[in-house]
Formats: structure tokens, C-alpha cells, sequence
């Protein structure tokens, strides 16, 4: 499964949004066979980032992942450069 196939869209709820500033972390729709590690490489790879943790659940029918950056990584910075911000 390529990276693209593995992320479907970033995600810009308020939850998401205070995750972000707070928790330093991402919020993703990713396609519901992926793994957390693949959900982990797709994102290292496509952003040049490192993850330390994915954690994944599945709400109304689609799968979501919930993306913790290392620290010296800003995901406010990562949202606007997906134009999520």
C-alpha cells in the first residue's frame, strides 16, 4: 500500500485543532486496513517528520488516527502546510 493510499485526508475539527496546540499531535482519516505502523511510515516519509506514537479507532464507518509528534516537531507548522490551518 503506497503512502497516498494509506492517508485519506487530514482532519480540522475543534478537537483536532486544540490536539494540535496542546498535544502536539495530528488527526487523520486513514483507510481502514492500515496498521498504526503503516499510518506511521506514510507520515514520517511524506512530511519528513518523526512520530513517536499512532493511536487509531474507528468512528461512524471510517478510521481515524491520531498522529503524536516528537518534540522537535510542531504540528501547528504540519497543519499549514496541509492548508488544514
Amino acid at each position: 500500500m503506497k503512502n497516498y493510499d494509506v492517508l485519506i485526508n487530514p482532519m480540522a475539527t475543534e478537537k483536532s485543532v486544540r490536539l494540535m496546540e496542546t498535544e502536539n499531535k495530528l488527526t487523520f482519516v486513514v483507510a481502514k486496513n492500515a496498521t498504526k505502523e503503516m499510518v506511521k511510515k506514510a507520515i514520517e516519509s511524506m512530511f519528513n517528520i518523526k512520530v513517536s506514537e499512532v493511536n487509531t479507532h474507528i468512528r461512524g464507518g471510517k478510521k481515524i488516527a491520531f498522529v503524536s509528534l516528537h518534540p522537535d516537531f510542531n504540528a501547528m507548522d504540519i497543519a499549514n502546510q496541509l492548508g488544514v490551518l
